[in-house]
C-alpha cells in the first residue's frame, strides 16, 4: 500500500496521481550504450565498468522512482519523496497559493518539468522532473474551484 493510500483522511479520495519522468532513466542507459560500444570496439574489461558505472547510475534513479508519489485528492495535495531520506508534504487546497510549472525546451518536448508549490506564508516547495506537470496543476485548480 501506497504512502498516499495509507493517509487518506475520512472521506478523502484521490483525485490525481503523478510520476516522476521516465526521462531520469536516460543518463544510466547512455552510459551502457556506451559500454556495449566500448566492449564491442574496444575491450571487454572497459566495456564491464561502462556496465557497472550504469548499474551505480541506476540504482539510486529507480529507487527515487518507486518511492516518489505525488497526489491531488479532493482535501489535500500530498507528494512523497525517498525511501530512507523521506521528504512529504501535505498541503490542505484552501492553503495552496499556487501552483508553478518550470518546463524548458525538452520538458515541453518530453512533458515533464518542476512544479513548485506554494503555500499560504510563502513556503515554497520544488519537486523536479514531474511526468505531465501541467496536469497536475489543472487538478489542483480544478479540486480548488
Amino acid at each position: 500500500m501506497s504512502y498516499v493510500d495509507r493517509n487518506l483522511l475520512e472521506g478523502e479520495e484521490v483525485m490525481y496521481r503523478a510520476r516522476l519522468h521516465r526521462l531520469i532513466f536516460l543518463p544510466p542507459v547512455a552510459i551502457a550504450v556506451a559500454g556495449l560500444a566500448v566492449a564491442i570496439f574496444v575491450n571487454a574489461i572497459a566495456g564491464a565498468v561502462f556496465g557497472v558505472a550504469a548499474v551505480l547510475v541506476f540504482i539510486p534513479r529507480f529507487v527515487r522512482y518507486m518511492t516518489s508519489e505525488f497526489a491531488v485528492t479532493n482535501k489535500r495535495v500530498i507528494v512523497k519523496v525517498g525511501l530512507i531520506n523521506r521528504h512529504t508534504l501535505e498541503l490542505v487546497l484552501a492553503k495552496i497559493e499556487t501552483v508553478g510549472v518550470d518546463q524548458g525546451v525538452l520538458g515541453r518536448i518530453f512533458n515533464y518539468g518542476t512544479i513548485v508549490v506554494t503555500g499560504t506564508g510563502g513556503t515554497k516547495e520544488p519537486f523536479t522532473n514531474i511526468a505531465n506537470p501541467l496536469g497536475f496543476r489543472k487538478q489542483v485548480q480544478s479540486e480548488q474551484a
